[in-house]
């Protein structure tokens, strides 16, 4: 009898671990699809901030980093990322080329969902982080270098800094905390795309002597949309990497993660009006990307009123950082570097103040932490770029930034049938 009891027993423990692992790696799936919608969020947003002859090519760009993306992660990003215990002195580690489970089923090291799992969610991140250097390039980069480029950063840049943290190199075992990438995927993207504008120079007619001129973007409804998708992806990116379908971790998730957008949208909005005096919609559009971007360190920490307060201050931050690098003359069409870069270094260093470890000991740590991958970022981009730069060259010549990339590089327009409409309409 009390072997029948016992055999019953282990037969109910085996069926609720089972579901536990199938629903957390349903959900760390659920997430992977919620991060790569993110990859439409950011190519919407692009489009619109850039003008409409570059169109095409902020497309092309944005659908070519996500098919890079995950190739050079699975050939070597992931195992140089995640290297297990091959390191050298917490810093660098590579566990050879492709993934090679050695069964189809094969769990996670530190999760409860499958190797492929793992991997799939892990490279939508990867890309992501390419992703961000788009924008701050955008309308006046070679096409075949930019590719290049970003083949490159996802193949090795991005998986040594974030082995440096996730992987369990260094930063981990100092205490370094960084939730879901404020810094490893963010700060560091943003650094990236600070070193690459900076030796790509400004698009033409940007800054005359007469001051600087503003190009704006095509489309905010396009732009809109764009962050509407990346506020609803970022539930992918925040709640999945709970790295479990927890309710209690992925809900608490959720709400810092939305409060934090919220009061960003709310600081922009009144900064920007008290510096510009205006209802400068970009402004707003960034401020929610700066709260996303300022919470992801540690949404898994904060309460709700530490969430906004995070998010709030990422929003002010933004108006006074796209007017610094305009004064510095770093042409930024889309304002990468002040969303990802600048609020990311916030939001990691707000874990020291806010989180659950917030100290003046742990204030450090997290400020060594992110100044140290975005430094090594912004060096590696650096010599990367300006590697390309005298070898087959960065940008594309006067002309064809006046006439367009569209043009210039594809041959096409985006709006071509929407023009022809619009002339045979007059015509008639």
């Amino acid at each position: 009898m009390d072997q029948t009891a016992t055999v019953t027993a282990q037969q109910a423990l085996d069926a609720a671990n089972e579901a536990a692992f199938l629903t957390n790696n349903l959900w760390i799936l659920v997430a992977t699809v919620l991060v790569f919608i993110m990859h439409l969020g950011f190519a919407t947003l692009e489009s619109g901030f850039v003008q409409k002859k570059n169109t095409v090519n902020i497309l092309f760009k944005n659908c070519m980093i996500i098919a890079i993306g995950l190739l050079t992660y699975f050939l070597c990003g992931f195992n140089l990322m995640y290297p297990g215990d091959d390191f050298a002195g917490g810093f660098f580690g590579f566990a050879g080329f492709g993934l090679s489970p050695t069964e189809a089923d094969l769990t996670s090291a530190y999760g409860d969902y499958t190797y492929w799992s793992d991997f799939i969610f892990q490279g939508m991140f990867a890309a992501t982080a390419a992703t961000i250097v788009s924008g701050a390039v955008a309308e006046r980069i070679k096409l075949e270098s930019f590719l290049i480029f970003s083949a490159i950063l996802v193949a090795i840049c991005y998986p040594i800094t974030g082995m440096w943290h996730w992987g369990g190199g260094w930063l981990a075992e100092m205490g370094f905390y960084d939730f879901a990438g404020s810094t490893l995927v963010h700060a560091m993207g943003g650094a990236a795309a600070l070193a690459a504008a900076i030796v790509l120079g400004p698009r033409l007619g940007k800054y005359t002597k007469d001051g600087i001129k503003p190009i704006p973007g095509h489309s905010m409804p396009l732009a809109a949309i764009g962050v509407f998708l990346l506020w609803f992806g970022w539930f992918g990116f925040n709640g999945g990497s709970v790295l479990s379908a927890d309710a209690a971790g992925v809900s608490l998730v959720f709400v810092t993660t939305s409060l934090a957008a919220a009061a960003g949208a709310i600081g922009a909005f009144v900064t920007g009006y008290i510096l510009f005096k205006s209802h400068d919609l970009s402004m707003v559009l960034n401020g929610i990307l700066g709260g996303l971007v300022g919470i992801t360190a540690g949404a898994d920490q904060m309460l709700p009123g530490s969430a906004i307060l995070i998010g709030l201050i990422a929003g002010i931050i933004i108006p006074f950082s796209v007017v610094f690098f305009d004064k510095i003359k770093v042409d930024d069409p889309v304002g990468a570097t002040s969303v990802h870069l600048v609020c990311g270094i916030w939001g990691t260093l707000a874990v020291g103040i806010f989180g659950n470890m917030a100290g003046m000991g742990q204030l450090i740590t997290q400020l060594i932490g992110t100044l140290s991958i975005c430094a090594f970022s912004f060096a590696f981009s650096f010599g990367l770029m300006y590697a390309l730069k005298v070898t087959i060259g960065i940008r594309v010549d006067a002309e064809e930034e006046a006439k367009g990339l569209d043009e210039a590089e594809h041959g096409a327009s985006a709006y071509q049938g929407i023009e022809a409409v619009a002339y045979n309409y007059q015509v008639k």
